[in-house]
């Protein structure tokens, strides 16, 4: 049987075989730099769980989503953009997901036009 887990980029960070820059981590979440910001604050905030997105999260996971836009909170205040930020969770390749495991964006640091794109 395939394993998601095994060509997964998110998968491959958190195993430490691919480097990045975190900025946060507890015993279900990890976040890092964005390698592509599009503003002066863009974290991904992951869960250590591996699924697709959020079509694809189960009842179970709903703890775990909500600890990601935690830490993404977290995050902010730490960078002191509390005042105003937005987080992001693209479903499927038509919102512009490029990477099949949930994750949340976090931009900040400028000031954000609505509607996004």
């Amino acid at each position: 049987m395939n394993d998601p887990t095994a060509s997964c980029l998110f998968c491959r960070i958190l195993r430490g075989e691919i480097p990045s820059r975190k900025v946060y981590e507890d015993e279900n979440v990890f976040a890092f730099e964005d390698i592509n910001p599009q503003a002066p604050t863009h974290v991904l905030i992951i869960p250590k769980k591996h699924f697709a997105g959020l079509k694809e999260a189960q009842v179970e996971d709903a703890e775990l989503i909500g600890q990601c836009h935690l830490a993404a909170a977290e995050i902010a205040r730490e960078r002191k953009i509390e005042h105003g930020y937005r987080t992001v969770l693209n479903v499927g390749p038509g919102a512009g997901q490029s990477v099949f495991h949930l994750h949340v964006h976090l931009l900040g640091g400028r000031s954000l036009r609505w509607p996004p794109g």
